[in-house]
């Protein structure tokens, strides 16, 4: 059998052992080649770095690279150094003298190997140097820390040189089982992919020295039966056993690989698309195939055993795009085949749209215009290519779509991969997940995001110059345009523009996020009817770049465990707008607070635009406009954050000539003053004052919602509203100025009644706070102070006693409550507003005042059946109808001397029948108290 002809051995006719001496040859021979290419695309250093790997991992020696201690394995099986090596390690330490070992000394350095694109069509110079330093298994713990040491400090020597190279420690037998604790390349997803790893092991490893690999000298037709095949030539002698080192066989790769590698090609895409997708095609390709997949390392062993041994025919890269070309032509997915021929194209690096440098083509160049010969590809195609580094934002969105569809139907194809096989290995659902959200983040377009699409494409999406303009949409809404170059306003109609949108502040985040403008661009601003000038948008640009530092860190896969919530937030307030004409700037003299400036108490806040970086690294945008931007805003800003855990960093900013620095200030005190109450975890509301008008905030985490109160009538109403538990009220430092609401609400406690009243000449004004700090407030006739709180305390003493009487006794020891008395004393030209704390009202046994009891209980048609009691009296809407109260009336006038009409008021109250056994909240009581004595006082005045 000669060399030139196809080696087919037959375990069962016989082995020759020069025909696995041939097979070996032509195994070296492609090594050698594929070394020599290596050595071709390196620099001089990083050619003395490879050159030197198989002495370092052979000798311990002080002055050498690598150095532990002279205990550390060493001895690389097999391996005499060449004069050319000793040369090159003299030269890096004059003083090395090599000294031969005699007699048979231990070699634990079973094999070095490199795997990946060296020696491939796709080597460039940023490729890394992966080694696998195969070793003996008898190596001890002690052993094995100081070959990984001796590992380090090559790699960080390595580094010196110019060379980024990983050394990963490999027992073979252990590996064979399937067992290892490591990654063993830089572009390792975990120990779950070992078949799909061992695949690309044997098709692109390159062997630097040591043991040969057994897996060359077994037919690609007899790898089903690999360790019976082996064994047989190692207990025949056909070879030698420590000449050969035992790796394992493909076998039968179970598809949970496929599922993982895929998952892990995909996670990468998203960053680095095209070398990514170019592995991810690949595995779909295998997957597509399962069970019966082929592996191209068989193809590439069966091309050796046939004498095949052109190195470009055998290059990984080119027979793997071979797989994926045949595969994607089979399903008809032409759009498809041609990114995946970009991403080769933009792979290999080799600019054909330029002449090749020096006098002669390199095998790069010449193998890639065969490739693109059968392609059919054109001078447009590879000029457009090779200007990828200057591709701005219209080639780049082009590029995106593809790339996004890629994307999108590669994850889909996974999932349905898994589900169709039922897939249930550790990676499948968490995977999945994980992936599913960073896909989300990346590429899913939904309301208020601002789309980044730039997914790797280009390196610089700058601009020289841009036009930013305001225009009307033909349903004469206001929108703004970008376009590229500088234009004036006749040349803006001629053009497409880059992007479009109804806001300007997302139309600036667009630019900020994909990198459309630096600090370099210059941007010609058309503002239409907007206020914005260009000082303030270079400020904008200016605050983008600070607030939200592009590119973004990479998102943390615990942060996609969890729901994506802001990190970073920037409001800005009326960009293009000011309140304030020059002729009137803020006066210390005047009313300052911006949310109700001056005696008008106008609002300074004309709008807010609020951008949102979160946790996945999606930029967000709102704006907010008219009466209600600020509330809105601060509403939605604290309904996003969640209920533990960092808060956004919070930036405001406000470009407004003459009050932009204290209204940016305002609104950032607001929004960390809300924030902290949302932060004490209570349930507590918050309240704002906007001009006259009042916005309460229930803060509520997740949940918090936001009530527009048009006047003080109204929040009263709204602080009356019963809930069955308490729920402070914190209230914004300029809001209910001048009024006493605000000092009554700072009094605030729980479990207990809290009565304040205020004395304004002949009437009296009442508030309560009840149990759970609802508000009640009434007004009434005032004589004096024990005419006007005795009846309200005998109330709320009835309301106390019957509500016990409803718990058990020692229920209702525990739930008495205090009943505390406050008086409000009004400003004067020398106090301002001031609550004192009174003693309750004794009760004296002279007070003209006798009880007036009511029952309410409900009737079939909705109405309410009112009973009255005066001094013990009975007097029912069932017998007096429409004239109860009147009947009240005269018999209560028939009681007092000289008939005197001062008001009477209710002592007691029983609203069991309505409420059932629920819990009626004291404020309840109230209004019905109220509700009667209208009624009755009326009645007392008419009758």
């Amino acid at each position: 059998m000669t060399r030139h002809q196809e080696i087919r051995p037959i375990l069962e006719e016989g082995i020759d052992r020069k025909v696995l001496g041939t097979l070996r040859e032509r195994f070296l021979s492609v090594n050698a080649g594929r070394l020599a290419r290596t050595r071709q695309a390196m620099s001089p250093r990083q050619q003395a770095v490879l050159k030197l790997l198989p002495l370092l991992f052979h000798v311990n020696h002080p002055i050498l690279p690598g150095y532990v201690s002279g205990t550390t394995p060493a001895g690389l099986a097999g391996f005499e150094p060449d004069a050319e090596t000793l040369a090159e390690a003299q030269r890096l330490s004059r003083s090395f003298a090599y000294k031969p070992l005699r007699g048979k000394p231990q070699q634990p350095i079973l094999g070095l190997y490199m795997m990946g694109s060296l020696g491939t069509v796709a080597q460039g110079e940023q490729s890394d140097l992966d080694v696998w330093v195969c070793h003996a298994d008898d190596l001890t713990a002690p052993q094995l820390e100081e070959l990984q040491k001796k590992c380090e400090q090559l790699q960080s020597w390595a580094a010196t040189q110019g060379s980024e190279a990983h050394f990963f420690l490999v027992d073979p037998v252990r590996f064979t089982q399937g067992a290892r604790e490591t990654k063993l390349t830089s572009d390792d997803c975990g120990t779950t992919q070992h078949y799909l790893l061992l695949d690309e092991f044997y098709r692109t490893a390159i062997w630097l020295g040591g043991r040969t690999p057994a897996w060359w000298l077994v037919p690609d037709y007899e790898e089903h039966r690999y360790h019976e095949y082996l064994r047989t030539l190692l207990d025949k002698r056909f070879v030698r056993s420590d000449e050969v080192l035992d790796l394992g066989s493909l076998g039968s790769i179970p598809p949970g690989e496929y599922l993982g590698a895929g998952l892990w090609q995909l996670y990468k895409a998203i960053e680095s698309p095209y070398k990514s997708l170019f592995k991810l095609l690949l595995v779909e390709a295998y997957a597509s195939e399962h069970p019966q997949v082929r592996c191209l390392s068989l193809d590439f062993k069966r091309a050796v055993y046939a004498n095949r041994l052109e190195l470009d025919d055998l290059d990984p890269y080119i027979v793997a795009y071979r797989r994926i070309e045949t595969y994607l032509t089979g399903r008809g997915d032409l759009e498809r085949l041609a990114l995946i021929r970009r991403c080769l194209y933009l792979k290999i690096n080799q600019p054909l749209s330029q002449p090749p440098v020096g006098r002669t083509r390199s095998w790069k160049r010449r193998l890639l215009e065969r490739l693109t010969a059968d392609w059919a590809w054109d001078q447009r195609q590879f000029t457009q290519l090779d200007r990828r580094s200057q591709w701005k934002t219209r080639q780049v969105d082009q590029e995106r779509r593809a790339l996004v569809n890629e994307l999108t139907y590669g994850y889909r194809f996974l999932s349905e991969f898994a589900r169709r096989l039922q897939i249930t290995s550790s990676i499948n659902g968490r995977d999945f997940g994980v992936l599913g959200r960073r896909l989300h983040a990346a590429i899913e377009r939904k309301a208020g995001k601002i789309e980044a699409i730039n997914l790797g494409i280009s390196p610089d999406m700058a601009e020289h110059s841009l036009t930013l303009a305001q225009s009307y949409d033909a349903a004469g809404d206001v929108s703004w345009a970008l376009y590229e170059g500088s234009l004036n306003g006749r040349e803006i109609t001629h053009f497409a523009p880059l992007k479009r949108s109804r806001d300007l502040i997302p139309l600036l985040g667009w630019c900020h996020r994909n990198g459309v403008v630096d600090t370099a661009t210059h941007v010609a601003l058309h503002p239409g009817d907007s206020g914005l000038s260009e000082a303030e948008l270079f400020s904008l640009l200016t605050d983008l770049r600070h607030a939200f530092p592009m590119p973004p860190t990479a998102v943390a896969e615990d942060a996609l465990l969890t729901a994506a919530v802001p990190t970073r937030t920037l409001l800005l307030v009326n960009i293009g707008l000011d309140p304030f004409s020059p002729e009137h700037p803020l006066s210390p003299d005047e009313r300052n607070d911006p949310f109700g400036y001056g005696a008008a108490r106008e609002n300074l806040v004309l709008s807010i635009d609020r951008l949102t970086l979160n946790s996945w690294n999606e930029l967000h945008a709102s704006r907010y406009e008219g009466a209600s931007a600020l509330p809105d805003c601060l509403r939605d800003y604290l309904d996003e954050l969640p209920a533990q855990g960092p808060r956004p960093a919070l930036q405001v900013r406000c470009f407004c000539r003459h009050s932009g620095l204290p209204i940016a200030r305002r609104v950032e005190t607001l929004f960390n003053e809300a924030q902290r109450a949302l932060d004490e975890g209570s349930d507590s509301r918050y309240l704002l004052q906007v001009r006259q008008h009042f916005h309460m905030l229930d803060l509520s985490a997740g949940n918090v919602r936001h009530t527009k109160l048009d006047d003080l009538r109204a929040l009263i109403d709204h602080l009356g509203e019963a809930h069955q538990r308490d729920r402070p009220v914190r209230v914004d430092r300029h809001a209910l100025e001048g009024q006493d609401l605000s000092l009554i609400l700072a009094q605030a406690r729980a479990q207990c009644l809290q009565v304040f009243y205020c004395i304004r000449a002949a009437t009296a004004e009442l508030t309560v706070l009840d149990e759970f700090n609802a508000v009640w407030r009434q007004q009434v006739p005032y004589r004096d102070d024990q005419s006007l709180l005795t009846p309200l305390l005998r109330f709320l003493q009835s309301v106390s006693y019957r509500r016990a009487t409803q718990l058990p006794f020692e229920a209702s020891r525990l739930a008495a409550m205090d009943i505390l008395f406050y008086r409000v004393q009004p400003p004067s030209s020398l106090l301002p507003l001031t609550v004192e704390r009174r003693a309750a009202p004794r009760e004296e046994a002279s007070d003209p005042f006798y009880d007036i009891q009511a029952i309410i209980e409900p009737s079939e048609k909705g109405r309410s059946h009112v009973t009255l009691y005066c001094n013990h009296q009975e007097f029912s809407s069932l017998e007096y109808g429409a004239g109860l109260f009147a009947a009240v009336a005269r018999y209560i006038l028939g009681q007092r001397s000289g008939a005197q009409r001062y008001p009477c008021y209710i002592t007691d109250l029983d609203l069991s029948g309505l409420h059932g056994g629920g819990r009626t909240q004291t404020v309840q009581y109230l209004r019905y108290k109220a509700h009667l004595e209208a009624a009755l006082n009326q009645a007392l005045r008419s009758v």
